[in-house]
């Protein structure tokens, strides 16, 4: 019995403590998380809730003392730039082979150090009643986006803290060329208001009546709609990118077995399906999971054949964001 008592005391001793987890998605999502994983493990989970970019700079300036376990969300470009830096640590779950191919393939290409939990295409959300209102016809193109009557009705997030605005930024790289890519950026910034920190801020402007459109990722406008506000989302007509939301456990992690324990659950159907509750309408990466049917299906979408691995490299992110800053930034509204 006593032998029998001993062996409880460390399982439930190994099952215990805490965890620290970046949440780089919609606050909601991140709450309804952290309070499901707490509800089904004798774990606490410490949680902050950083854009992309934010959460890449925090686990690289924290490299040598790191005070993250795991980083949950976000673009899939900042986690490659992480794993090809030796920043999270090499993991494979027992729940790969139940992913989409999209998700295994973002696993192999990190060397299994980061792992895809979802997808969603780019585009924009516009306040319907404001353009009515206008008269501005409905923006179905990204040269749309360009015409004289949307100054100053475009809203869209920095790429330097925001891996939406860098998913944006290369996806118009592959669709146009660079250098066209910068000339239309440089254009875009006649319409632009406001250049925000978060990815998802600029369509819940729209929402708000505070600017017409919002360039996001489409399931983020559609979350706005299903809350009610007049937004409606929008596929661009010459092709679109889009992420693939990851998952990495940081290199070093002081709370390395709880933050498998997470990354293991995370990877469920069961907790995938739960998405939608939290007015979450991204592609799970799960086949099993329960797709919303609000959620932007990739067939219906001309989607381009991103280059994850040559946008997610750290030399291309960090000359992208550069030329971005003497371009665009410099020249911001």
């Amino acid at each position: 019995m006593l032998a029998t008592a001993a062996t409880l005391t460390v399982s439930a001793a190994q099952a215990a403590g805490d965890l620290n987890v970046i949440c780089s998605a919609d606050v909601v999502i991140c709450e309804q998380l952290q309070g499901d994983f707490e509800a089904k493990h004798d774990i606490k989970v410490n949680m902050v809730r950083l854009s992309s970019g934010e959460s890449y700079a925090k686990i690289r300036a924290e490299a040598r003392n790191p005070k993250t376990d795991i980083w949950w969300g976000g673009t899939g470009d900042p986690h490659l730039q992480a794993a090809s830096e030796g920043l999270t640590e090499k993991y494979e779950s027992e729940k790969l082979g139940e992913l989409h191919a999209w998700a295994q393939l973002q696993a192999a290409s990190s060397g299994h150090r980061t792992v895809g939990v979802y997808a969603g295409a780019l585009g924009w959300g516009y306040n319907t009643d404001i353009l009515k209102d206008k008269g501005i016809a409905e923006p179905g193109c990204w040269a749309d986006l360009l015409k004289p009557e949307l100054k100053g009705e475009v809203q869209v997030a920095n790429p330097n803290s925001s891996g939406t605005a860098y998913t944006a930024l290369a996806s118009l790289v592959q669709i146009m060329g660079e250098d066209e890519a910068f000339e239309y950026l440089k254009k875009l910034n006649d319409n632009v208001s406001q250049y925000t920190k978060s990815g998802s801020a600029p369509v819940k402007a729209a929402a708000r009546g505070e600017t017409g459109l919002g360039i996001v990722f489409m399931h983020d406008a559609i979350a706005q709609a299903a809350s009610g506000f007049p937004v409606k989302a929008i596929a661009p007509c010459e092709g679109t990118g889009y992420e693939i939301g990851s998952m990495s456990i940081v290199k070093g992690a002081k709370n390395m077995d709880n933050a498998k324990i997470w990354y293991d659950w995370a990877l469920t159907p069961e907790v995938q399906s739960r998405m939608k509750d939290a007015k979450s309408f991204q592609l799970p990466s799960n086949k099993a999971a329960e797709v919303p049917p609000e959620a932007p299906k990739f067939e219906d979408i001309k989607l381009i054949d991103y280059d994850f691995a040559t946008y997610g490299n750290p030399e291309t992110r960090k000359r992208l964001l550069e030329r971005w800053d003497n371009e665009i930034g410099a020249i911001a509204n």
